[in-house]
């Protein structure tokens, strides 16, 4: 599939103020323009985030009533319950409120719910369990924003709601005790973007100032939430920047015992992480239990105190992930089968599968690796007792949401916002709905819009890749959304002689490469081996858009290329 480049802008004249103040080199100068740095100022924090930057969570909407109720259930030896929900945000949000409480509470107790008989947010289920656990108080973390049922239920039942969530609310609240959501419109917290573990951690902080505790009761967990800003893929700029920098740290050199223990399993202990190797290690083993069984698994590993205890919790959490991967794989290729056998397929603007055999825990990844093969906005279902639950997953510029939303007339329910989104809808809906969805898609994608686009930073020679160079470039982490991994292009390079598929299957490519000047520089195309033609590109010049690492083996460093797309002269 043929991918667009595109080159972001750059103000000439805002370059020109900040080389004033900033002597480094031009390029990275140019990069920090791209992200919005101005001034030297903004540079020094964006280089050097300090703890200091984070804000006082009592400007955050309820602050001020969440904390004396929940200081009035220690007082008054109240059950309290942490309900949070079944992914990474949610089980590290959990991990974090409940640690925090019980090293200083013995009376707490943390719930999450089932995703196969509940279903995501807070269940009524899960609100028996505290009436019938005696429960006066429930704080909710990464749900809550529209449980207004669940919260009714239990006002009803004598237990009073502390919601703690960062999605977006709708026009009314539930009539819960507080409403800790920095996305409130009358909430004047002044980041918006916190993840579900980071409100949870500003609840924290608040507790500890109100009762007088040393920061390090709260700080002791900052790895958390560095675990959940990754996984949830929020916008690592601002306050994320500045607990993602610091979780980092503390994953790096003390971590909690349970992710501890995870790293040693995973093979990554000695790992210097970055939020990359969170979402592609991490992530998955935490996240697992609950796609495949129930991820109360997932906090047991997070909240252990004994390593003997833990690394049977993390040898039982591979082994889901091992079972999610594999039915991930199987599901994606009897989709990829699917989609073979549909003959105008090529024509179709959209992508939309059902399966009574596929598992609900996986269908969210499956519609993912959809849009990464196909570029088409795609929504996968699984079906249970004639309703068929959907995870979609879209393309820029096409709102899955809103998409969706158009169809409403063949759909029970649905939630979410432009790139990702659950829907349920009737079995006999189903090839109804699945038109619709069709009709929609071809009215509103555009050809253009057909086609995946890289957004390229920089274009470099191979001379001006070096370790000072790199250096500086690195200090821009953590990276993730609002500040990615900046991408490089090099054009008119040739194969130094041993390019050559590599991997299992070969579907990478191990590229030895040469400029007009004689320079030389390796790199790896993952994916890529499966669409190139290795024919033409070892006669042929070609173009490259990669990032750049450093990679150490036998105690030498070398810089690489991770190639994300290679465009061969006059193909």
């Amino acid at each position: 599939m043929e991918k667009k480049w595109v080159y972001k802008p750059i103000d000439k004249e805002k370059l020109v103020k900040l080389q004033e103040s900033l002597k480094i080199n031009p390029i990275l100068l140019e990069l920090l323009i791209q992200r919005g740095i101005y001034t030297y100022e903004e540079a020094k924090d964006f280089f050097r985030p300090q703890l200091d930057m984070l804000h006082d969570p009592y400007l955050m909407k309820d602050m001020d009533k969440a904390v004396p109720r929940i200081v009035s259930a220690i007082e008054k030896n109240e059950k309290i319950l942490v309900y949070g929900d079944y992914d990474v945000d949610g089980t590290t949000s959990v991990a974090l409120f409940y640690q925090f409480l019980l090293d200083i509470y013995p009376n707490v107790d943390f719930y999450i719910p089932d995703r196969y008989a509940e279903g995501y947010g807070v269940s009524l289920k899960g609100m028996d369990y505290a009436i019938e656990n005696k429960v006066s108080l429930i704080v909710s973390l990464d749900c809550g924003i529209t449980a207004f049922k669940a919260v009714d239920y239990a006002q009803e039942n004598g237990i009073d709601f502390v919601i703690c969530d960062h999605h977006l609310p709708g026009d009314t609240l539930p009539n819960a005790v507080a409403v800790l959501d920095p996305k409130r419109k009358d909430c004047p917290y002044p980041f918006k973007e916190l993840s579900g573990c980071g409100v949870g951690f500003k609840l924290c902080s608040a507790l500890a100032s109100h009762l007088s505790m040393p920061s390090e009761t709260y700080m002791q967990y900052i790895d958390l939430v560095a675990v959940s800003i990754a996984s949830d893929i929020v916008s690592i700029v601002g306050e994320n920047r500045v607990l993602a920098f610091y979780g980092l740290e503390k994953l790096n050199k003390n971590p909690v015992l349970g992710l501890k223990i995870l790293k040693k399993i995973a093979n990554i202990e000695l790992k210097e992480m970055s939020i990359s190797d969170i979402v592609f290690s991490l992530g998955p083993r935490i996240n697992a239990p609950g796609r495949m069984a129930h991820a109360r698994a997932s906090v047991d590993i997070l909240t252990c105190s004994n390593e003997e205890q833990g690394l049977k919790f993390a040898e039982s959490l591979s082994l889901h992930n091992t079972a999610r991967r594999e039915t991930d794989e199987q599901i994606t290729g009897e989709a990829i089968f699917e989609i073979s056998n549909v003959a105008d397929f090529s024509s179709q603007r959209t992508i939309v599968l059902a399966n009574d055999s596929w598992s609900k825990g996986v269908i969210g990844i499956v519609a993912s690796r959809m849009v990464e093969r196909y570029y088409k906005p795609t929504i996968i279902f699984a079906e249970k007792d004639g309703i068929l639950t959907g995870s979609a997953r879209s393309i820029k510029g096409f709102s899955i949401y809103d998409g969706i939303s158009k169809c409403a007339e063949n759909v029970i329910q649905f939630g979410g916002h432009d790139f990702a989104a659950g829907l349920s809808i009737e079995k006999e809906k189903f090839e109804a709905f699945k038109a619709k969805f069709e009709e929609i898609a071809v009215q509103e994608i555009s050809h253009e819009m057909q086609s995946p686009i890289i957004e390229i930073d920089h274009e470099l020679d191979l001379k001006e890749i070096d370790f000072k160079f790199y250096n500086i470039l690195d200090q821009m982490a953590p990276f993730g959304p609002d500040n990615m991994q900046p991408v490089f292009s090099t054009k008119n390079l040739r194969d130094a002689g041993h390019s050559r598929k590599v991997g299992k299957a070969l579907n990478h490519i191990r590229l030895e490469m040469i400029d007009e000047k004689g320079v030389r520089m390796n790199g790896i195309a993952f994916g890529l081996g499966d669409f190139v033609d290795m024919d033409k590109l070892k006669k042929s010049p070609f173009d490259i858009c990669y990032t750049i690492q450093a990679n150490e083996f036998n105690g030498k460093i070398t810089l690489d290329m991770i190639v994300k797309d290679i465009k061969i002269a006059n193909q």
